[in-house]
C-alpha cells in the first residue's frame, strides 16, 4: 500500500482512486522530444499505436476498494491482469488529452473518457489526475481518480437524442411550422388592459393602427422546410426578409380575431386564414396557434402550424360553382334561378325586369348535325350572355334552350338596353360563325306595382312565345310542335 496516503482514507474514499507510475511513458516522451516531436497531439493522433505504446508503459501501483468494486475486480492482481479489457477502444482517443498534458509539462489534467468493467460493461468516466509532489521530474507516481458519470452521461445523451428527434420532427414535418415570439404583443395588449380598456374589439375598430403594430411585432424565431416550400422561399433569410409579402391584405381580419382570442386568455386556437406565397399566389391556410408550456405569462415562445388547404378550398369553390352553374354554358343554373327569384320576391327593391329567351333552331341542329353541334350553339350563347350580363344582374340557363336574365332595380329602359347589348353581341358572334348563325326569341317584362316575380316572368315568357311564333310564321312547323318548343314556364 502507498506510503504517501493514509491507507484508511485511500481505501475508504467513495471514489475510485489509482496510484500509477508513468516513468516509462516519460522515457518515451524524452525519446520523441529528441526526435523533434513538438506537437504531441497531432503526433499521437496520426498513429494509434503510439497511444497504445504509452498505455502499455503505465504501471498500476495501487488502487482502492472503490476501484475494485467499480471495475468488478476481485483484487489488484485481477485488475492488472485484465487491464487491457478496461482501457481500450474509445478510451485510447481521449487518452491523448492526459498524455499531451504531461508531455507539455502540466502536472494536473482532467478529461471525460470511457472505460470498461472486466465483464465488459461500458462506463463513462470523469478522469482527474495529478503528479504527486516530489515526482514531477520522473512522473513515477501519479494519483488518478475515475468517477463513474455513466448515469449523467446517459441522461445527457438521452436529452441530446430527444433534442435531435424534436428538431428532426420540426424540420421534416410535412406541415408548415413556425416558432414565434409574441412577447411584444403580450406587452402591448397588457398596456391596453392597464389603461382600463375592457371592450377590446371596439378598441381595435377605433384604432386599426394597433392591429398593424401587433402584426409588425411578431418575432419569427425559426421555420421548417415545409414552410419554405409552402411560401416558395429560397431559404430562411429569403422568407424572413419578405414577411410583409406573406402577411398582408386579407390576413388582417383573421389576425384581429387571433388577438381577440389572446385577449380572452385562449392560448390555443385555430382558424382559416389567407396568406400569400412569395410568387404572389394565394395560400388558403388552416392555422393552429399554441403557446408553449411555461411561456403562458409572456408568450415568448409560440408554435404556429399552417396546413395548406388551398386545394380543398378550390375543390369546395368548384363544388359550390357546380351547385349554382350550368357546366356547358357557364351561366347560372335553374337551382340558382329559383333561389334568386325567391330572394327578389322577398326584397322590396322595385322595379325588377326579367328577360326570357329561347334559342331558335336548337332542335334542328341536334337532329341534323348531332348533339355536339347543338352543344356548340349553347356554349356560344352562354359566352354572349356572360359577356353582356354582370352583377347585380344574373343570366341563367333554366332549360334545354331556355334562358332567363333577372335585372333587379332595372326599369323598362334599362331592360331594353340589355336586350340591345345581347342582340349586338349575338350579331358579332355570328360574324365569326357565319355557317351556323345563332337566333333567339325573347320577351321582356318590368314589374308593376304589387306584381309578383312569378307574374313578371310569366308576362316575359308570353311575349317570348309571341316572338317565337313570329319567327316561325313562315315555316311549316305545326302549332303543336311550336307550343312544345316554346311552352310557357
Amino acid at each position: 500500500m502507498t506510503t504517501t496516503f493514509d491507507s484508511d482514507i485511500f481505501n475508504l474514499a467513495p471514489i475510485a482512486m489509482w496510484i500509477e507510475d508513468f516513468s516509462e511513458v516519460n522515457t518515451l516522451f524524452d525519446q520523441w522530444r529528441a526526435e523533434g516531436v513538438t506537437d504531441i497531439r497531432s503526433f499521437l493522433a496520426q498513429d494509434r499505436d503510439r497511444i497504445v505504446a504509452c498505455s502499455t508503459r503505465i504501471r498500476i501501483l495501487d488502487v482502492n476498494a472503490k476501484t475494485l468494486e467499480l471495475f468488478e475486480a476481485d483484487s489488484l492482481e485481477h485488475l492488472r491482469s485484465n487491464i487491457a479489457s478496461v482501457f481500450r477502444d474509445d478510451m485510447l482517443d481521449t487518452h491523448i488529452n492526459e498524455l499531451a498534458a504531461l508531455f507539455e509539462g502540466e502536472r494536473t489534467f482532467s478529461s471525460t473518457t470511457v472505460n470498461y468493467t472486466i465483464s465488459g460493461r461500458r462506463l463513462d468516466i470523469q478522469l482527474r489526475g495529478a503528479v504527486l509532489p516530489g515526482h514531477e521530474e520522473a512522473l513515477d507516481k501519479l494519483l488518478l481518480t475515475t468517477e463513474d458519470i455513466t448515469a449523467r452521461e446517459d441522461a445527457r445523451r438521452a436529452e441530446a437524442e430527444q433534442r435531435l428527434q424534436a428538431e428532426g420532427v420540426f424540420e421534416h414535418s410535412p406541415v408548415s411550422l413556425w416558432i414565434e415570439d409574441f412577447s411584444r404583443i403580450r406587452a402591448l395588449t397588457e398596456d391596453i388592459r392597464d389603461r382600463g380598456i375592457t371592450d377590446f374589439r371596439t378598441f381595435m375598430d377605433v384604432h386599426p393602427e394597433f392591429v398593424h403594430q401587433c402584426m409588425s411585432e411578431i418575432g419569427v424565431i425559426d421555420v421548417n422546410q415545409a414552410t419554405l416550400d409552402l411560401f416558395c422561399a429560397k431559404d430562411r433569410t429569403d422568407l424572413l426578409q419578405r414577411l410583409g409579402e406573406v402577411f398582408r391584405d386579407d390576413m388582417e381580419k383573421p389576425f384581429r380575431e387571433q388577438l381577440m382570442e389572446l385577449w380572452n386568455g385562449n392560448l390555443f386556437h385555430h382558424r382559416e386564414v389567407i396568406n400569400y406565397a412569395l410568387d404572389g399566389s394565394v395560400r388558403h391556410i388552416l392555422l393552429h396557434f399554441s403557446v408553449f408550456p411555461g411561456h403562458e405569462k409572456d408568450w415568448s415562445r409560440v408554435q404556429v402550424a399552417l396546413a395548406d388547404i388551398t386545394a380543398r378550398k378550390k375543390a369546395e369553390a368548384y363544388l359550390e360553382y357546380l351547385g349554382k352553374h350550368d357546366v356547358l354554358t357557364k351561366l347560372y343554373n335553374r337551382a340558382f334561378y329559383a333561389d334568386e327569384m325567391n330572394r327578389l320576391e322577398r326584397k322590396s327593391l322595385r322595379p325588377v325586369s326579367a328577360i326570357v329567351i329561347d334559342l331558335n333552331g336548337l332542335k334542328e341542329a341536334n337532329d341534323q348535325l348531332g348533339h355536339d353541334a347543338g352543344d356548340g350553339l349553347l356554349r356560344r350563347f352562354g359566352e354572349i350572355l356572360n359577356g353582356a350580363v354582370s352583377a347585380p344582374n344574373h343570366a341563367c340557363r333554366i332549360g334545354g334552350d331556355e334562358f332567363a336574365v333577372l335585372l333587379p332595380g332595372a326599369d323598362a329602359k334599362a331592360a331594353g338596353t340589355m336586350i340591345e347589348t345581347i342582340t349586338e353581341l349575338l350579331k358579332i358572334n355570328n360574324q365569326f360563325y357565319s355557317n351556323a348563325p345563332l337566333s333567339m326569341s325573347y320577351g321582356v317584362a318590368t314589374s308593376e306595382a304589387g306584381e309578383t316575380m312569378e307574374a313578371v316572368v310569366r308576362r316575359a315568357d308570353a311575349l317570348m312565345y309571341d316572338h317565337k311564333k313570329a319567327h316561325y310564321a313562315n315555316s311549316d312547323i305545326s302549332g303543336e310542335e311550336l307550343r312544345n318548343r316554346a311552352r310557357p314556364r
